[in-house]
């Protein structure tokens, strides 16, 4: 580079920053914090408010040194090359029409880095299309809502390899950093595998989010616990092997108050809303033909809470009676609090074997203990527990699934007990535990050395001669069999979808 074009480059922004929401302003002072020089714009889009820029640049970034710009090319020249474009901006087509914007504007080697929500099978076709152009693409997964974006967020970059080391420096800085000190950012892998580990991150909070509920469910229902017993129960466990963002701020909720004296949490309809990234989750688990049942069930358990007229009339339908049992509190909560943490572990673990098979099918080489290390800090999902999953997969014989890890084997060997009595206790008062429910199933599935799978196979060969192996031929050797003794001998073939 020579003298001039150094000095030029020297006065221009380190980065800049496409979407001015709350992720994108919140990035940008965070950046700005941390010592960069940082260029701001936002898209004009018709029938939205104008003045996004002007108002930041006066308001909130004002005593900073960001820069606002309101045409795209003044604020592509303001950056400094190779240039660096992180766009905070709707997932969908919204990226795409950005990208076909800026494409004339760029050079070769400049860097476009996508910090929404996009779905991984989008990143990978920008990542190809960019790298054709001869520009490099990062799709980052962001996680921490607007806490995290200003003060440290989890941040999971994947996409053209070469573009790390430039990005590196700024995206560790604005990071949230773990108790250890280290930056809870680190390269995934190619292509679309920032966005994918950032889709199972979501699926997890989204698991997280229905036991923790469940949890508080049990303790009103059954125990008959008040907003601040149970607050108490739920700021206690923070300090325990539950320690975790989410059941920190479950304790917050549940003693807030709002301006007339009273509990917000008994005011707010029982109707949860969801963006997608959870259902992505769930269908990606099953195009690698993975089970992810404890993330499936919360999932499908918000949709079926939106259908609160059914639900009503449901109940009308059937009287359920409470058993009214007399159980000890004591007891009670710890055994929640146990199956609470074993179902969670069991998330987790489900979560981390979709991230291993997506790792296998499409040659990422993920490194599992670097991702939990990763979520240690800023993001949502941050729990005491992720130096335990990130020692387990770190061990030289890494585990096959994280429960059949040393550590995490006398873990639930502990809970077992109180985890069975809760799904019971439920179930005999009537009581929906779900995703506890789901996740002592999958620990159950996971033990059994033989499942009723026999059945169903031989039900497919029966109607459809899908074939079957056998216990005692080797695996990979079908047979069809004439059920009836009227069917011939034609086979439809065996394969998984």
């Amino acid at each position: 580079m020579s003298t001039m074009k150094k000095k030029e480059n020297e006065s221009r922004a380190d980065i800049g920053l496409i979407g001015l929401a709350v992720m994108g302003e919140n990035l940008a002072l965070n950046m700005a914090g941390k010592g960069w020089k940082v260029s701001v714009y936002n898209r004009t889009v018709k029938g939205v408010e104008e003045g996004v820029v002007e108002r930041f640049v006066e308001g909130r970034a004002k005593e900073t040194t960001i820069q606002g710009h309101t045409d795209i090319a003044s604020f592509v020249a303001s950056l400094a090359t190779p240039r660096k474009i992180m766009m905070m901006v709707r997932a969908g087509s919204p990226v795409d029409e950005l990208m076909e914007q800026l494409f004339p504007l760029l050079d070769a080697g400049d860097i476009l880095i996508d910090g929404g929500n996009s779905n991984y099978e989008d990143t990978n076709r920008r990542v190809t299309l960019s790298e054709s152009k001869g520009f490099r693409f990062v799709g980052s997964g962001v996680s921490g809502g607007e806490e995290g974006a200003l003060n440290g967020a989890s941040i999971m970059p994947g996409g053209s390899q070469s573009a790390w080391s430039e990005v590196k420096p700024i995206l560790q800085s604005i990071a949230a950093k773990a108790e250890d000190g280290t930056p809870c950012c680190d390269w995934i892998g190619p292509a679309g595998s920032g966005h994918f580990v950032k889709m199972i991150h979501n699926g997890i909070e989204y698991a997280d989010m229905q036991l923790i509920g469940e949890a508080y469910w049990l303790m009103k229902k059954l125990l008959k616990l008040d907003n601040e017993d149970m607050a108490d129960i739920f700021a206690r466990w923070n300090t325990l092997k539950l320690r975790s963002y989410l059941v920190e701020i479950t304790a917050n909720i549940l003693r807030h108050k709002d301006g007339d004296g009273n509990y917000l949490l008994d005011k707010i309809l029982d109707a949860a809303g969801q963006k997608g990234t959870g259902k992505w989750s769930v269908i990606n688990a099953m195009e690698l033909g993975m089970p992810l049942g404890v993330i499936a069930t919360a999932v499908f358990e918000r949709s079926f809470s939106g259908q609160t007229e059914l639900r009503k009339e449901a109940a009308t339908k059937f009287d359920l009676k409470r058993t009214e049992a007399v159980h000890d509190q004591t007891d009670t909560v710890n055994d929640i609090y146990t199956a609470l943490y074993a179902s969670k572990l069991t998330s987790y673990a489900q979560g981390f074997a979709v991230l291993q098979k997506a790792s296998d099918t499409f040659g990422w080489n993920l490194n599992l203990s670097s991702i939990a290390r990763m979520w240690r800090g800023g993001c949502i999902i941050r729990s005491a527990f992720l130096n335990d999953i990130a020692t387990a997969f770190a061990a030289p014989q890494k585990p096959g699934n994280l429960l059949l890890s040393d550590y995490f084997e006398e873990e639930i060997r502990g809970v077992l007990p109180g985890w069975k009595r809760v799904v019971t206790l439920a179930t005999a008062d009537e009581i929906p535990l779900p995703a506890f429910a789901s996740a002592l199933n999958y620990f159950y599935s996971l033990t059994s050395p033989k499942l009723p799978a026999n059945l169903i196979q031989a039900q497919r060969d029966y109607f459809g001669a899908h074939t079957f192996e056998r216990i005692d031929q080797p695996r990979g050797v079908f047979f069809h069999e004439n059920w009836t003794g009227h069917g011939g001998d034609t086979k439809s073939g065996s394969y998984n979808v």
